[in-house]
């Protein structure tokens, strides 16, 4: 898959590629950031659901597929659609 990149993307990766990037993470930075992560996946409730069979089947192959708990996965799915991140795919029928 070839990608193709305009002028200021490709200016942009040569600077990158070059080292001319340098990062400007402090320690402070780094412990806020941690802090952030941790509280927004800290699982500090249970719910039980029923779904189909087949459903958590296909959860379960596709968590297989990524590479991940398909408890995660399922979590991640809820938690990206109460926050409006979800994004449905149309399918052409």
């Amino acid at each position: 898959m070839t990608t193709k990149l305009t002028a200021e993307e490709k200016k942009l990766l040569e600077s990158y590629e070059t080292e001319e990037w340098e990062s400007v993470l402090t320690d402070e930075s780094l412990l806020n950031y941690k802090a952030a992560a941790k509280a927004t996946f800290k699982k500090d409730k249970r719910v039980n659901i029923r779904i189909s069979g087949k459903d958590l089947e296909l959860i379960q192959e596709r968590a297989l597929i990524e590479g991940i708990p398909y408890q995660t996965l399922m979590s991640s799915i809820l938690h990206k659609y109460v926050y409006g991140n979800l994004i449905e795919k149309l399918h052409n029928k």
